[in-house]
C-alpha cells in the first residue's frame, strides 16, 4: 500500500509556568492508504495535540506534512480541511438544531469535492447503513442516543468524499457494546471502503480491533 500521510521531523513545544515544554520532537511517521491506526499513549503525551497537527488545526514549531506526496501547506490548511480529511470527535458535534440527515447534508456543502446531485438520498443511504433508519434520520439530534448520534458524525464524515477520516476518542461516552459497534463501523470503512482511518484513543478495546497500533511517548511514535 501506499503512504497518504507522511509526518517529517515534526517538533511541537509551548510555555507552561515559564518553561518551554516539548510535547514532539523530530517525530516522523508514515500511514499507509485503507488502513486503521489507534494512537496510543499516556495521558499528556500530546496525541490530541499531533490530531490536531495532522488535520490542519494546529501548526508545528517545524516540520512537514505531506498529503499524497504534497505538502499540506502547499495544498493550503483551508483546502486541505474542506477537502481532504473529515473528523469524527468524542462529543460528536453536530448542530442540535438540525436533523440526522441535514447535519450529513451540511457536511456535503461544505466541500468542493464531486458528489452526486441527489444528495439527500445519498444521505439517507449513507445513515441507513451505519443503522440509522429514515424516520430516526428525520429527528432531531437531540432525540438519538449516543451511539445513535456517533453514527451520524461518522456518516458526516463520509458525506464529503474524503480519504483520511481521524477521530478523537470516539467511543469516550459509550458503553462497551455500542463502542465495539462504532470500531466496527471503522473497520468496514477502512477495509470495504479503502478509507484511512486514525483513531487517537485509551481503550485497549477499541486499539486492539485497529489494524495498527501505534504508540506516542516521549515526543516520538512507534508502532506496537
Amino acid at each position: 500500500m501506499s503512504d497518504i500521510l507522511r509526518l517529517e521531523n515534526i517538533n511541537y513545544s509551548y510555555i507552561d509556568g515559564g518553561y518551554e515544554r516539548h510535547i514532539l520532537k523530530d517525530l516522523s511517521y508514515s500511514f499507509e492508504a485503507g488502513k486503521f491506526y489507534t494512537v496510543l499513549g499516556p495521558s499528556g503525551s500530546g496525541k490530541t495535540t499531533l490530531l490536531s497537527i495532522i488535520a490542519g488545526l494546529d501548526t508545528p514549531k517545524s516540520g512537514e506534512i505531506y498529503f499524497n506526496g504534497r505538502n499540506i501547506k502547499e495544498i493550503g490548511l483551508h483546502k486541505y480541511r474542506r477537502n481532504e480529511i473529515s473528523i469524527v470527535f468524542q462529543q460528536y458535534n453536530l448542530i442540535s438544531y438540525l436533523t440526522a440527515v441535514e447535519n450529513v447534508l451540511l457536511a456535503m456543502s461544505e466541500t468542493d469535492n464531486k458528489l452526486p446531485k441527489d444528495r439527500k438520498t445519498v444521505a439517507y443511504n449513507l445513515l441507513e447503513r451505519f443503522g440509522i433508519v429514515r424516520t430516526k434520520a428525520d429527528r432531531m439530534i437531540g432525540q438519538l442516543s449516543g451511539g445513535e448520534q456517533q453514527r451520524v458524525a461518522i456518516a458526516r464524515s463520509l458525506a464529503s468524499n474524503v480519504n483520511l477520516i481521524f477521530a478523537d476518542e470516539p467511543t469516550g461516552n459509550l458503553d462497551t457494546a455500542t463502542e465495539k459497534e462504532i470500531i466496527g463501523i471503522f473497520k468496514e470503512l477502512s477495509h470495504d471502503f479503502g478509507k484511512t482511518i486514525i483513531v487517537v484513543t485509551h481503550s485497549d478495546t477499541v486499539s486492539q480491533m485497529s489494524d495498527q497500533r501505534v504508540l506516542l511517548k516521549d515526543g516520538k511514535m512507534q508502532k506496537l
